[in-house]
Parts: C-alpha cells; sequence; structure tokens
C-alpha cells in the first residue's frame, strides 16, 4: 500500500473506538452489518482508498472472510479499490445527468486534465470518475468532490474548479463557491 506499510494497518485508537461503537449497534452475531461505515472510516484513514490489506484488516476486526468485505467494496462506488488523487471529482452518469449534458462536461474534463475517467493526473492532484445517481436530479449536470455537491455544471465552472483544486492545499472536504 502506498504511503502505509502492512503493519501499520490499524486504526487510530479513536477510530478503533468509533469502530466498536458502530458494530455495538448490531445484535451479536450480525457484526457484518457494521461493513459499510467501518470500510468508509478505513478509506478516510489510509489514504483515500481501501487496499487489500487494509480490506483484510476490516474483514479480521468483523471476524468475516475477506472476499465478504471485497464484494461490498468492489460493488458500491463510493469505495475507491486503487489511490485517487488529492481532488476526486465523481460526476453522476445516470439519466438527468445525462440528459442535461454531463457527458459533454466529462468530455471536457478529461481533455482539460489529460486523462480518462478512473484515471489520476500525474501529479496526482485529481482523479475523475463516473458513478451512479448521486440524487440532485432537479440541478443536473453535477459532481460530487469531497462531501460537496458541484450542480448545474458548465465547462466554466469545470474550469474554476480545476483551478481552484489546483491550486489547494489536499483537502477536498472544503467547500469551494464556483
Amino acid at each position: 500500500m502506498e504511503g502505509i506499510a502492512k503493519e501499520e494497518i490499524k486504526f487510530s485508537p479513536e477510530k478503533l473506538k468509533l469502530v466498536g461503537e458502530i458494530i455495538k449497534r448490531y445484535p451479536e452475531g450480525r457484526q457484518k452489518s457494521a461493513l459499510l461505515p467501518i470500510l468508509h472510516i478505513a478509506q478516510h484513514q489510509f489514504g483515500g482508498w481501501l487496499s487489500v490489506p487494509a480490506m483484510d484488516y476490516v474483514a479480521s476486526i468483523l471476524d468475516i472472510k475477506p472476499i465478504e468485505v471485497y464484494e461490498v467494496a468492489s460493488f458500491y462506488s463510493m469505495y475507491n479499490l486503487k489511490p485517487v488523487g488529492h481532488c476526486l471529482i465523481e460526476f453522476c452518469q445516470t439519466g438527468p445527468c445525462a440528459l442535461n449534458g454531463v457527458e459533454e462536461v466529462m468530455e471536457y474534463t478529461e481533455n482539460k486534465l489529460g486523462i480518462k475517467m478512473g484515471q489520476t493526473t500525474p501529479d496526482g492532484k485529481f482523479t475523475i470518475k463516473g458513478v451512479e445517481c448521486l440524487g440532485s436530479c432537479g440541478t443536473a449536470p453535477m459532481a460530487q468532490i469531497g462531501e460537496y455537491y458541484y450542480e448545474n455544471l458548465t465547462t466554466e465552472k469545470i474550469d474554476k474548479i480545476i483551478d481552484i483544486f489546483s491550486k489547494a492545499e489536499s483537502n477536498p472536504d472544503l467547500k469551494y463557491e464556483i
């Protein structure tokens, strides 16, 4: 795992306490129900993506088979199975966004950054990804960066997003007005 040695794959004491609290929400023997929120914690702590050792660690905590973790992590687009850039732009690709021009915005972004969907720029700043519905149909086309939505996207707004995040420190959790 890039930047984290295998023996360093363990939750911080604070995260481990949170994981324990999440597991306690479920009946005895049903700890697998805590998998989704624990994968979010793991992805956040271990560099924005889930390596095989990180997923194995989650499996050991939940006392489930690693394949059960891999199946879930590979099914949902909210989990990254390879390193991503500091700014992960997730474009909604479903009906309303498609009808409102998301394909053109995505293609423009690919050309602007010199990468294709699912790729990361050589400097590690940007990754672009197509995802399923993000639930902002009335403001299509849209994309999510970190916890925030960027709506009614145009090529001009993409230029602003790229400019802002190019200059910003690696904190996608900040909301920038565009």
